[in-house]
């Protein structure tokens, strides 16, 4: 895989992992951009790949579930090694 087919990869198992997290939380959309300070349509964004986020936005939205982000990331890079 080249490093650019890994980055998206990555970029696409941490959104898919964000999503996941949330539901499981019972959260909507509102309430995790609430918690995060961002908008309700960034959290959408990101979760349906439709933007790069910023590492900020990244901070935000996993302190907003309560999930470390070291641990979204390591989860990220080995559901992509597994393929």
């Amino acid at each position: 895989m080249t490093s650019d087919s890994n980055r998206r990869a990555v970029l696409s198992a941490v959104s898919r992992i964000l999503r996941e997290e949330r539901l499981k939380r019972g959260l909507s959309l509102a309430a995790v951009a609430a918690k995060a300070g961002i908008s309700y349509q960034m959290v959408g964004f990101v979760e349906k790949e439709e933007r790069n986020p910023t590492l900020d936005t990244l901070l935000r939205i996993t302190e907003a579930l309560e999930i470390d982000f070291v641990k979204v990331i390591t989860r990220a890079q080995k559901s992509v090694s597994k393929n």
